[in-house]
């Protein structure tokens, strides 16, 4: 029962908190869309408000171009938060060596009480698997340490995301070949199509049973986006887009680094 447990939350931890990532944004009241005022913030307003000065500000330095201004936040954003990404790619790499070396163990403990649902039987098999784990001096939470990039980086995204949302000076601009403050269904599929990508990037170096299981995440996550997008004004899109090349390229990069290290120290 607890290995299914761990491995659940380990497999499906990004998606859990992206889902409530996706729940946070989609849940705001119309409210949230109107400008800000520096004179009466209140909670996630004081997040918010530097975000649409920082916005602002780089804008002016581009002649008004929010664009511009979207893109270049998004990923200095993104590079802040490199050296926690990496680490967690890092750590969710030697968890996986290591499940993988305790697989034929687990195996044979999942086989001995498979028939045994009792109580005692469940608590002894739990009891055997910590004991397991030990053994190979592997800590069965580390796995929710993988959460910690993903939950720096929550508030910041908020942040940003509805300060591109209540600063009304983006909706008057354009950008390339779309209005800023309008839907645009072209970059929306740019964003979905990205975030598609990105995630078939990240699964990099899985085997092909890894690779079915997280299948239903890989459509879930472009899907919450496009949905988000296609109601809102061009510069969100924008920015997924922007984030989701990055992720790509950050993704790809750091995996080949990794496995080239471990075939060398190998």
């Amino acid at each position: 029962m607890g290995q299914s447990v761990f491995t659940f939350i380990n497999r499906h931890k990004k998606l859990m908190l992206l889902s409530l990532l996706v729940l946070t944004l989609s849940g705001c009241s119309a409210a949230t869309n109107e400008p800000l005022n520096p004179d009466q913030l209140n909670g996630i307003e004081y997040l918010i408000y530097p975000f649409t000065l920082l916005i602002k500000s780089i804008a002016n330095v581009f002649n008004d171009n929010y664009g511009i201004s979207i893109i270049l936040i998004t990923l200095i954003i993104r590079l802040l938060l490199l050296p926690f990404m990496v680490k967690q790619m890092k750590s969710s790499m030697d968890m996986k060596e290591k499940m993988d070396q305790m697989k034929p163990d687990l195996d044979a403990l999942k086989e001995k009480y498979k028939d045994k649902k009792d109580q005692e039987s469940l608590q002894a098999q739990q009891k055997e698997m910590m004991q397991l784990y030990q053994k190979h001096g592997t800590n069965p939470f580390a796995m929710f340490g993988g959460c910690l990039p993903l939950l720096i980086q929550m508030p910041i995204l908020l942040g940003f995301y509805y300060a591109i949302r209540r600063t009304p000076e983006i909706a008057t601009h354009d950008f390339l070949w779309f209005s800023l403050g309008q839907t645009d269904i072209a970059l929306t599929l740019i964003a979905v199509v990205i975030y598609y990508f990105q995630f078939k990037v990240s699964q990099m170096g899985m085997d092909e049973k890894q690779k079915k299981q997280m299948a239903f995440m890989g459509l879930l996550s472009p899907i919450m986006i496009g949905v988000i997008s296609i109601s809102s004004p061009a510069a969100l899109p924008l920015y997924w887009a922007t984030g989701g090349l990055f992720l790509m390229l950050q993704t790809w990069l750091t995996k080949k680094i990794l496995y080239a290290k471990k075939e060398i120290s190998s």
